[in-house]
């Protein structure tokens, strides 16, 4: 029987928001806190806040990696980046936080890994896949540019085998009418499935398919039409998890009202192929709002032992 980890941070305005939060569910719909609802770990280092995780075991040491965003609202917006988003897209981290473990419950300090060169803004939204062709992990995420005067961001890439050395970054993703964030990758039967967030032409979650995971990427129309009925500009930091029956369960992070009443929505597929998704909100419950994660499949040990451990 396997459950899940979910990954995230929280919406709120002070720094213990923008820190590593874990809920844990034994179906994917139904998530429990952890550490009462208290951060499990802390950012020291960069912007001294994390956010938009995402989370992996490595296939070969067994290793566990949090990766996330480095970044804080509440300390930065007031000091360096001037309540300026586009301060902070052209300014912004070139780094990446890291938190590495054996266990899920004793961690590493947190570390920074510099990815960015002087030539991207802010790095946003890691996300992590497997490649089996290259034997290696491809990290993606969305940045700015020099090249467009940080203006539309697009999806870069680079390689890892060890979360320690990193390639240089590519381009992965670029959309000719619009930018496009939040980027994350799954496999289904050989295939490459990304999902990102269009900033226009629609302001919606689109999904992309390849037959590699660098692209190139086409675009899957069916996903368009299951998505019609949700609002524009209001869905962001798309994250999916293979469940045990073999459906695919897709949360949308909602941020339509302010402050902790945002927070996920499910949709539920039988295969990413089909790009068909239904709305599944009745089925779910968190008891908190809880923002930009990923979630990691785990076994019942796991499971046991982080609440167990966090109380």
């Amino acid at each position: 029987m396997q459950a899940y980890l979910f990954v995230h941070f929280k919406e709120k305005t002070s720094p213990e928001g923008e820190q590593v939060y874990f809920g844990l569910s034994r179906d994917g719909f139904c998530w429990e806190e952890v550490n009462g609802g208290q951060p499990v770990l802390w950012a020291y280092y960069g912007d001294k806040g994390v956010r938009d995780f995402t989370i992996i075991r490595h296939r070969e040491t067994g290793k566990y990696y949090i990766i996330a965003t480095d970044l804080s609202l509440s300390y930065g917006m007031r000091n360096q980046y001037h309540h300026s988003w586009d301060e902070i897209g052209r300014n912004g981290s070139k780094c990446f936080s890291v938190w590495e473990s054996r266990d899920l419950v004793d961690w590493s300090e947190q570390r920074l890994v510099q990815i960015g060169d002087e030539d991207f803004g802010c790095l946003w939204a890691p996300d992590v896949i497997f490649d089996e062709r290259n034997g290696d992990y491809v990290l993606h995420w969305s940045s700015s540019h020099r090249k467009n005067d940080y203006g539309q961001k697009a999806i870069f890439y680079s390689r890892t085998k060890d979360f320690v050395h990193f390639s240089k970054p590519e381009e992965l993703y670029r959309k000719e009418d619009s930018g496009v964030i939040d980027s994350a990758m799954y496999e289904e039967n050989g295939k490459y499935y990304l999902f990102v967030k269009s900033e226009d032409n629609p302001a919606k979650i689109i999904l992309l398919e390849s037959e590699n995971v660098t692209g190139p990427f086409v675009r899957i129309d069916a996903f368009d039409a299951s998505m019609g009925s949700v609002e524009a500009g209001l869905y962001e930091a798309p994250t999916a998890v293979r469940l045990e029956d073999g459906r695919w369960c897709l949360f949308l992070d909602y941020y339509g009202v302010p402050g902790a009443g945002q927070g996920y929505v499910p949709f539920v597929s039988d295969d990413l192929a089909s790009g068909r998704f239904v709305r599944s909100d009745e089925k779910f419950s968190f008891p908190y709002g809880f923002k930009h994660g990923t979630i990691l499949t785990i076994g019942m040990e796991e499971y046991e032992r982080i609440r167990k451990h966090y109380g």
